[in-house]
């Protein structure tokens, strides 16, 4: 959640990032930056707010491993979850199918027990379960519980 990643990436992989994502809305040229990821040796993601579509990832798709779907407002924790978040996530695993990619899909905000399953049915692969597991008085437990809905 940085402007003007691309001065960064050379920071993120002397700095031993394996993976580094990369918010659409704030790269001019995509396509470069995430090639410039990829030079790195870094695995290349691209982070999508809300209001974002996922049909401006169709000429790229098939060059990133990860794609992060923000449901909630990058900004700040504990905000509620965006139920169009689903829709979301299944239209981006059908275009993740149709173009043969191979990245994973991400879902980062709002991620708790009453949504965790049906994010995973929808096509997620990696849950961001951050404010639910810090905020519970039992995290280790907690993490264990969205383990076993999933």
């Amino acid at each position: 959640m940085i402007v003007d990643p691309d001065r960064y990436i050379d920071v993120f992989a002397d700095l031993g990032a394996h993976v580094l994502s990369v918010h659409l809305e704030a790269c001019t040229h995509l396509h470069r930056t995430v090639q410039a990821i990829k030079a790195k040796g870094m695995k290349a993601g691209v982070a999508l707010n809300p209001h974002t579509p996922i049909h401006l990832l169709e000429d790229i798709i098939q060059d990133l491993d990860l794609v992060v779907v923000m449901s909630v407002n990058p900004g700040f924790g504990g905000q509620k979850f965006i139920e169009n978040t689903y829709e979301k996530v299944r239209a981006l695993k059908a275009l993740i199918q149709r173009k043969s990619s191979q990245a994973l899909i991400e879902i980062d905000g709002g991620v708790q027990s009453s949504n965790a399953a049906q994010l995973v049915a929808a096509g997620a692969d990696v849950l961001v379960a951050g404010n639910f597991v810090f905020s519970s008085p039992e995290p280790i437990k907690t993490i264990q519980e969205l383990k076993h809905l999933v």
